[in-house]
C-alpha cells in the first residue's frame, strides 16, 4: 500500500467534494478547475487543460525515453436527481454523480500521488480526466484536439466500478467488454387541428402507437451472442400540452445497442426502415438524427496482459464474471492510439445499480484501483 491514512482521508474528501458539485457533459468547467488544483500540488511535469472541451491531463515524465501510458477517468455527472442522506450529497438539483465518475477521478488522483513520490524511470504517464463520457462525445473530442498529439499514448488503461459484483472483485477480459450504442431520434410531422375537429388535421398518434412495439421488437439474439441487438425506447412526445389542439407532431427516442460496431449498421437500417414504412403509411413527414454515438469497447490482449500481471503482483484474483456488459463506454476510442484495456471493480452484489438515484461510489475502491494502476506503471516503465 503506497497510500497512508492521511492520503486516503484527503482523497475521500476530494471525492466527496466532487460529488457535492456535479456538472453535466460539456459543462465540467468547475470540476476541471477542482481537478487541476488538486493535481498542481503534486507538481507533475506538465498540466494540459481545455482538452476536447474541459479535459485535463497531468504528465509525469521519466528521465529515460520510453512509451507513453495513459490512464483515463471521466469528469461528468448525470441529469438525475439524487436520493441520499449523505452529508456530501449533490448540492445541485437534478444533477448527480450516479455512475461513479467522482470515484474514478479520485483513483486517478491517487495514482498521481504515487507518481509524485516515485516518478517513472522512463517514458511518460498521462493522467487523463476526460469530459463528456455520458454523451459519447468526450473521448473523440479529446483525441481530435491538436494538443492531444503531444501526449498520444502507446498504451491506454481505464477502469469502471460495477455494481452486482462482490465489493472489490476484479473482472477483466480480452475482446468486447462494452456494447456499441447510439440514440435514434425520429420526428413525425403531420398537421395540427382544433381539438373539436381533429379530422381536419393529420395526427401522428397512430404512428407513434405503432412504432413503440415495432421498434422494441427489433431486439434479437441473446446477449452476449454476436447477433445480439437491442432497442430500448427512452422518450416519446405527442403534440402540445394543450386541450384545444389535436397533435400534429410526435417525437420518439430509442437507444440502439449491439455487441460490436459490426452489427450496428444493420440495426440502424432495420430501425430506419420500420420508421419510414409507418410514417409513409400514415402520410407523415419524417426526419431523424443520431446522438450519443458509442463504439464498442474492445480490450486488446496486450493491454489486458499488463493488467493481469499487475493484479498477480498485487495478489488480487480476477475473472471474467459479468463481462461483457451491455452498457456503453467511449473509452474504446483510445484503442485507435494503441492497445487499450478497461477493468471492472465490483461495487457490491446488492449495491444500487449505475444511474440509480440512490447509487454512490464505494470509497474503499479508491486505494485498490490506484494500487493496480501504479503497479502497472512500475511493471512497464519502472519507478524511480
Amino acid at each position: 500500500m503506497f497510500l497512508d491514512h492521511t492520503d486516503l482521508a484527503d482523497l475521500t474528501a476530494f471525492r466527496h467534494d466532487l460529488h457535492r458539485h456535479p456538472e453535466l457533459s460539456g459543462e465540467e468547467r468547475e470540476t476541471a478547475a477542482r481537478v487541476q488544483a488538486h493535481l498542481a500540488v503534486l507538481e507533475p511535469d506538465r498540466i494540459l487543460t481545455g482538452l476536447g472541451g474541459h479535459g485535463v491531463a497531468a504528465v509525469f515524465s521519466g528521465k529515460a525515453p520510453g512509451p507513453t501510458l495513459l490512464f483515463r477517468c471521466e469528469l461528468d455527472a448525470l441529469p438525475i436527481p439524487e436520493i441520499s442522506e449523505a452529508a456530501y450529497r449533490s448540492g445541485t438539483p437534478g444533477k448527480a454523480h450516479l455512475c461513479g465518475h467522482d470515484g474514478h477521478m479520485a483513483i486517478i488522483a491517487a495514482l498521481g500521488r504515487g507518481l509524485a513520490r516515485r516518478r517513472p524511470s522512463r517514458g511518460r504517464v498521462v493522467l487523463m480526466f476526460q469530459p463528456a463520457e455520458e454523451t459519447g462525445a468526450g473521448a473523440a473530442a479529446v483525441m481530435a484536439d491538436p494538443a492531444f498529439d503531444e501526449i498520444r499514448p502507446e498504451l491506454s488503461f481505464s477502469l469502471h466500478n460495477l455494481p452486482g459484483l462482490p465489493l472489490g472483485h476484479v473482472a477483466l477480459a480480452s475482446g468486447p467488454v462494452n456494447c456499441a450504442s447510439r440514440g435514434l431520434c425520429a420526428l413525425l410531422d403531420g398537421k395540427t387541428a382544433h381539438a373539436s375537429m381533429p379530422e381536419t388535421g393529420l395526427s401522428p398518434m397512430q404512428a407513434l402507437a405503432r412504432l413503440m412495439p415495432q421498434l422494441t421488437n427489433l431486439t434479437t439474439g441473446r446477449f452476449p451472442a454476436d447477433d445480439f441487438a437491442m432497442v430500448t425506447l427512452t422518450h416519446a412526445v405527442l403534440g402540445e400540452p394543450a386541450f384545444s389542439i389535436a397533435p400534429g407532431r410526435a417525437e420518439i427516442w430509442a437507444t440502439l445497442r449491439t455487441l460490436t460496431d459490426a452489427g450496428m449498421a444493420d440495426l440502424c437500417a432495420r430501425a430506419e426502415a420500420v420508421i419510414a414504412q409507418v410514417a409513409g403509411e400514415e402520410g407523415l413527414n419524417l426526419s431523424y438524427r443520431y446522438e450519443d454515438i458509442y463504439h464498442h469497447c474492445d480490450n486488446a490482449p496486450e493491454a489486458v496482459a499488463h493488467l493481469e500481471q499487475a493484479l498477480a503482483d498485487e495478489g488480487m484474483a480476477h475473472d471474467t464474471t459479468g463481462l461483457p456488459i451491455r452498457a456503453s463506454e467511449d473509452f474504446g476510442r483510445f484503442g485507435a492510439c494503441g492497445p487499450s484495456a478497461m477493468l471492472f471493480l465490483g461495487s457490491g452484489e446488492a449495491h444500487p445499480a449505475l444511474h440509480n438515484p440512490d447509487y454512490d461510489f464505494p470509497d474503499i475502491l479508491i486505494e485498490q484501483g490506484a494500487r493496480i494502476f501504479l503497479r502497472t506503471v512500475d511493471n512497464i516503465l519502472g519507478l524511480s
